[in-house]
């Protein structure tokens, strides 16, 4: 019966090929547009994620995500050092600031300010130069991604001489980040040099990043921060949720691409519904003769259920590898870096189509369970 099954199904090569390519492109469009959306939200907290080295985040206790945190207050970092449970914290900037090329243009850049003595929150990864170049007077640091943005089409140079905020600095070292949400260039310095280059602000530092001493349980420290020092204390992991939580709230990245992917379910479920009818109806007479022969309706449930199977199986791993292709030549481009196909994407859409196919063989169902064997012997 099997046999049989997928021999009425591949019998009508046009009706065969619609199925598969409508469960294709649905699978295509849905992982394509959840693993963008995926990408990008993480983008939006990249650079929490980037700093390895501590696993607390502390700020102003009404900061709402990343890149909306004003100063601090230099005693803060020493109230903090001396609550219980804290091992070590050290200063952290971060902003957006104007960076001034040779040539005169000038382009908008992530500046982030590192411990001077322990450069905890510093690149992991160098491309060119080595850490301790960072040290170096008025050096900074800035992402493979943001070189190529900055000198487009120009080999890798080191003491290459600029202005950030109207003040000279020099390239020291080429490093991996994680891609920024708004794809700017990435800066590296150390915090003595953001003092430098914003010497109208009293305090500059907006972000504590710590350590608990061994042992101790993080949440804890963290309430503990904010009961001694007033000031909001969240874990790595805490504080990148907090970042995506708002950018999930409080802008329409969520709708527009939850919009697209339901758009490719309802017309992935369309297409392959109205096709898979139309498949069973120019085969009543042969399921009213199996019927006549003694099929059950369960044999032919599975039977209806095989073939829905097959083709959601090539059309899902069609769309998988399409997707797959897609994400391997754009990830080498600078605004698509970082984005790729996730699991959880496909786990997810794999689930979709799975109800795709389910609703698919339950609207042909109908027809067949209740068909009448006498129907073969009708003109």
């Amino acid at each position: 019966m099997n046999w049989l099954a997928l021999r009425m199904l591949t019998g009508d090569r046009s009706k065969y090929l619609s199925l598969i390519l409508s469960i294709t492109f649905a699978t295509l469009l849905m992982t394509q547009q959840v693993s963008i959306f995926m990408g990008i939200v993480t983008r939006s907290a990249s650079q929490i994620l980037d700093v390895r080295d501590a696993d607390l985040w502390i700020m102003d206790n009404k900061v709402r995500y990343a890149d909306e945190a004003p100063y601090l207050r230099s005693n803060d970092l020493q109230r903090v050092r001396g609550v219980p449970g804290v091992e070590w914290a050290v200063r952290f900037h971060k902003s957006n600031m104007t960076a001034r090329l040779e040539d005169g243009n000038f382009r908008n850049a992530i500046m982030l300010g590192i411990d001077d003595a322990t450069l905890i929150g510093a690149p992991h990864s160098m491309v060119e130069g080595e850490l301790a170049d960072l040290n170096l007077p008025h050096a900074v640091f800035v992402d493979k991604s943001g070189y190529e943005y900055l000198w487009p089409n120009e080999p890798f140079q080191l003491d290459r001489e600029f202005h950030v905020n109207d003040r000279r600095v020099v390239l020291k070292g080429i490093c991996k980040a994680s891609a920024p949400f708004t794809t700017l260039p990435v800066l590296y310095c150390r915090f003595t040099e953001i003092e430098q280059l914003l010497p109208a602000n009293r305090n500059v530092m907006n972000f504590i990043l710590a350590k608990p001493t061994a042992g101790s349980d993080p949440q804890e420290v963290c309430q503990a921060i904010e009961q001694n020092c007033g000031l909001m204390a969240l874990t790595q992991d805490g504080f990148f949720w907090k970042t995506i939580e708002y950018f999930m709230v409080s802008t329409g990245i969520p709708i527009n691409f939850g919009i697209t992917i339901s758009l490719g379910f309802i017309v992935g479920a369309a297409v392959a519904g109205q096709t898979f009818y139309l498949f069973t109806l120019e085969n009543l007479k042969q399921f009213g003769a199996l019927k006549a022969m003694g099929v059950t309706n369960q044999r032919l449930i599975g039977m209806i259920l095989l073939q829905a199977s097959v083709v959601s199986g090539i059309g899902y791993g069609l769309g998988m590898g399409i997707t797959s292709l897609f994400f391997t030549f754009t990830n080498r481009l600078a605004p698509m870096a970082g984005i790729h196909m996730t699991s959880i994407a496909a786990t997810g859409v794999g689930l979709a189509v799975l109800i795709i196919i389910l609703l698919t063989s339950l609207f042909s169902l109908r027809k067949v369970l209740f068909l009448e064997p006498a129907v073969v012997f009708r003109g």
